[in-house]
């Protein structure tokens, strides 16, 4: 019996109430996602794009459907590599989605729930090597908060001495 999937193997054994959990996941992802096209365009975007124009209320549906993948992913035994892969992408969402219009904008882009589904995906489909891509993935993770720190450190030493040299001190 395989531990991950309470059964034969990652796509035998899985039981039922996790897959049932993962199929209302793809439905509720579905909706939040990719519910409607652009017309013309491949282009597809979901309630969390509309929803998210009133300010904290897409920040809270997100949360909420976030939680719901989480919770899907703990009933499938996803290994903690995936679980904190979810994690980031929710984080890299709720941190850009705070921003105005940019936000919006990154919501309608980059699509935090499709990405953690896709990814619960390719864990059943291939447990193994979906875990070790993660965890090289969040590998990335401090050194992209390395780059962010810095970049607004230099940022914000720039507008200081544009301040200072406006005010009409010597720096």
């Amino acid at each position: 019996m395989d531990a991950r999937t309470g059964g034969g193997g990652p796509d035998g054994g899985r039981d039922q109430r996790g897959r049932r959990a993962l199929e209302q996941l793809r439905a509720v992802t579905r909706l939040f996602d990719q519910a409607f096209q652009v017309p013309g365009t491949r282009w597809r975007f979901g309630l969390d794009a509309v929803i998210g124009l009133v300010p904290g209320l897409g920040d809270i549906a997100g949360a909420l459907v976030a939680m719901y993948a989480m919770n899907v992913a703990r009933k499938l035994n996803a290994p903690s590599a995936v679980r904190l892969h979810m994690l980031s992408n929710i984080a890299l969402d709720a941190l850009v989605g705070i921003v105005p219009i940019l936000g919006d904008v990154f919501d309608f882009a980059f699509k935090a729930q499709t990405r953690n589904l896709k990814l619960l995906d390719a864990w059943v489909a291939s447990p193994e090597r979906t875990a070790r891509r993660s965890r090289r993935g969040l590998l990335l993770i401090p050194v992209a908060i390395i780059v962010v720190f810095a970049t607004v450190t230099a940022l914000g030493v720039w507008m200081l001495y544009l301040l200072i040299h406006w005010l009409g001190g010597v720096f």
